[in-house]
């Protein structure tokens, strides 16, 4: 009776070791490299890391937006014959965007943690405040909008105003670090701070360099023999890209939203707005004759008669307000025009590219300090950039200079001056003002325009405008430093990874 037990326990765990045995050869199998054989994730050959698999995840407020071809450019009568956004077939990748417009309530959180965190840099803070001012008018008592509209709850939920190119773009990179931090915080590896002060706060590429300490919680477990912990790094895939304005093409893309009138392939009625259709008005039945968005119907009409409001609005309202297009996005047309990364040029229709086309690339690299590593950040605890030499891209065929705001337009190769000889001394740029100087010296002529390198595009239409403008294809331009009672912005962020979510 012994025997037959010690048989039966030495036969389980000869069982026991033989599946143990397979498991451990087949984890062992998914986990060795095709290219070399060894081993992945193991502290034994010095602890290489990899896992199969990443899924991005949606960042606070995005709706992900996948990618596709279509038909960029104006979708109606060309009427201001400005010719500017002439139709082409481009491509964009997949992406994030913003569900609605940045609210008023987001940007005063913005601003009460500049203030509260850059004690010794007031300049900052008063860089960020958006200019109240814009609700002035000659003409008009808006005094009411200056002191209520951004601070007041009332218009907590209704789009920020007065917010330049630049402001919104530092918000973005703001973002982009609460973000992140926050991300950190849950998984426990940073602990919450709320003392952060000036150059000691959390800013995502001063972690990732090592320049941000923090309070640590409990850092990643090193495989790597030499060490015991590790902080994150940006192959780990926990970190999300950075929030950003989205270009052109996105824009457009995402706001004309064919998804919603396409079949595979085939897209059955193209879009003048956002929505299907060359009306204005809701055309089911349960809301018919709705206004759409929150536009100027007329001249001095912008919200219909008492009692019968057409868009409900007299300025602004709520950012989701009405009804979202097939990509689930709010007011892509009306109530705010929206700023967009790209430098404006007339002819971008047939300068950029055919793939994710945008203008305004301005290539950068981290300063470096003597040895050759990252310099000390900056006194906001920001890695500090420059931009690349010429000198170091003599060997490039993709870019052969950092700045390409101007690349294809503005140069000698693409202006047109007829009648005239010119040599690469012989043109002088200043500001906004291009003087085109003649062989001998003496000055031909002087062409004014208010079109440079810092001309940024805003498109979809406001509160204020005619229906025209409302249409996604319609494009203008503003100084990048200048503000509006009619402009505002939403984020967005790259999706890195298959086009496909969930893939």
């Amino acid at each position: 009776m012994k025997s037959n037990l010690l048989l039966s326990a030495f036969a389980i765990t000869l069982l026991l070791f033989s599946s143990c045995s397979k498991v451990k050869s087949i984890i062992g199998k998914e986990e060795r490299s095709s290219a070399t054989g060894w081993a992945y994730n193991d502290p034994e050959n010095g602890g290489f890391e990899y896992k199969k698999g990443y899924l991005q995840k949606t960042g606070p407020g995005l709706i992900f937006i996948e990618g596709g071809t279509f038909v960029m450019g104006r979708t109606e009568d060309d009427v201001m014959y400005e010719w500017n956004n002439m139709p082409r077939r481009v491509t964009i990748p997949s992406f994030y965007i913003d569900k609605t417009e940045v609210r008023n309530v987001d940007y005063r959180e913005y601003l009460h943690w500049t203030k509260r965190v850059f004690v010794d840099y007031p300049e900052v803070y008063k860089k960020a405040l958006p200019d109240t001012l814009v609700w002035r008018s000659e003409l008009a008592y808006n005094e009411p909008y200056v002191n209520n509209y951004l601070r007041h709850k009332a218009y907590s939920e209704y789009p920020v105003v007065g917010v330049s190119w630049e402001q919104a773009s530092d918000f973005c990179e703001w973002r982009t670090d609460r973000v992140n931090e926050r991300i950190l915080i849950e998984k426990g590896i940073l602990k919450e701070n709320p003392d952060q002060r000036n150059e000691n706060n959390f800013n995502t590429q001063a972690y990732l360099m090592g320049q941000y300490e923090g309070v640590v919680g409990t850092n990643l477990k090193d495989l790597n023999p030499d060490n015991e912990e590790r902080r994150v790094r940006w192959s780990d895939g926990i970190l999300l890209p950075k929030y950003r304005l989205p270009s052109e093409a996105e824009w457009e893309y995402a706001a004309l939203a064919t998804i919603g009138n396409s079949t595979d392939e085939r897209i059955g009625d193209k879009r003048m707005y956002p929505w299907d259709g060359h009306w204005v008005r809701n055309a089911d039945k349960k809301h018919r004759g709705e206004m759409m968005a929150n536009f100027s119907r007329g001249r001095g009409d912008y919200m219909g008669s008492a009692g019968a409001l057409n868009d409900a609005g007299d300025v602004t309202v709520p950012v989701d307000s009405y009804w979202p297009n097939d990509f689930g996005l709010y007011c892509m047309a009306g109530n705010v025009n929206e700023w967009v990364a790209d430098v404006y040029r007339p002819l971008s229709s047939y300068d950029v590219a055919e793939f994710n086309p945008y203008r305004g690339n301005v290539f950068k690299t981290p300063l470096l300090d003597e040895e050759g590593n990252v310099a000390e950040k900056d006194s906001l605890g920001r890695i500090r950039y420059r931009k690349q030499k010429d000198e170091e891209l003599v060997n490039r065929v993709n870019y052969r200079t950092a700045d390409n705001r101007n690349h294809r337009d503005g140069d000698l190769a693409s202006s047109v001056v007829p009648e005239t000889e010119w040599t690469n001394g012989e043109l002088s740029k200043k500001g906004s003002s291009l003087m085109y100087v003649n062989a001998q010296g003496a000055n031909k002529n002087t062409y004014n325009t208010l079109i440079n390198d810092e001309s940024r595009v805003y498109k979809g239409g406001s509160w204020k405008d005619r229906v025209y403008w409302l249409s996604p294809g319609a494009r203008r331009f503003l100084d990048q430093k200048s503000s509006r009672d009619d402009i505002g912005f939403r984020c967005a962020m790259t999706h890195v990874g298959s086009p496909v979510e969930g893939k």
